[in-house]
């Protein structure tokens, strides 16, 4: 029987755990690499790759991967709308409470490649949340793309260009209104992200799992020290 081989890489811990339950084709081999040097090894020693899927990559990819092997990446907004970094955050931040989680192939330029298919979610509940279900709609995507290797199509339409946020901007907002306060502490809130945060003397404040009720807004606050500099 011919099996395929799969590489799925990602960064993000949750991935992982989502990979074992996400009963992708039985019978194919699933390989995972969630740094640089895991999936350059694994494409030595595995060259006959027929998808590797980027769930969520903090790398730039080389050239000789995306123009050998077929690479499919996961975006969180309708492309050409949203193209770049920090998607959740700039979705937000302009007031969308829903978005698309776009399949599409890698090339050179980022976020410009064609388009395999296109799914509709929503972007309530803090940022690990939707993650969390981004990366449910992500192997149900995989597995769809395994099942029908369908070609992916030219995206249409003016781009949007989205630019990653900094950690500076992380920095709690001193006006708006107790929406836009919950808005910025929820799009912050998960693993391996910078939190919404203020600066107090010597301390950072950073906050999370924000609730509002009555016009009120309540959250979890951690305190720690600055970080000393050495000289």
């Amino acid at each position: 029987m011919h099996t395929n081989t799969y590489i799925l890489a990602s960064s993000k811990p949750w991935h992982k755990t989502q990979l074992a339950a996400s009963k992708l084709s039985s019978g194919d081999r699933v390989l995972w690499a969630e740094r640089p040097s895991e999936l350059e090894q694994l494409l030595e020693s595995n060259p006959a790759v027929r998808y590797i899927f980027f769930l969520h990559w903090n790398w730039l990819v080389p050239e000789t991967i995306w123009k050998n092997y077929e690479c499919v990446c996961f975006h969180m907004t309708d492309v050409p709308y949203g193209r770049g970094g920090s998607p959740l955050q700039n979705l937000i931040v302009r007031g969308h409470t829903e978005t698309m989680l776009t399949a599409l192939r890698m090339v050179e330029e980022m976020d410009a490649g064609p388009v395999y298919a296109k799914r509709r979610f929503l972007l309530e509940g803090t940022a690990h949340e939707v993650y969390l279900r981004a990366g449910e709609l992500s192997f149900e995507l995989i597995r769809w793309i395994i099942k029908n290797e369908p070609q992916p199509e030219p995206q249409k339409g003016e781009p949007v260009i989205f630019k990653r946020r900094t950690p500076e901007q992380s920095l709690l907002p001193v006006f708006g209104s107790i929406k836009n306060l919950y808005n910025h502490i929820r799009m912050l809130d998960a693993p391996t992200y910078p939190k919404a945060y203020l600066e107090h003397g010597e301390f950072i404040l950073e906050f999370s799992g924000a609730n509002t009720c009555e016009g009120e807004l309540t959250a979890t606050v951690k305190i720690r020290k600055k970080k000393q500099e050495t000289t």
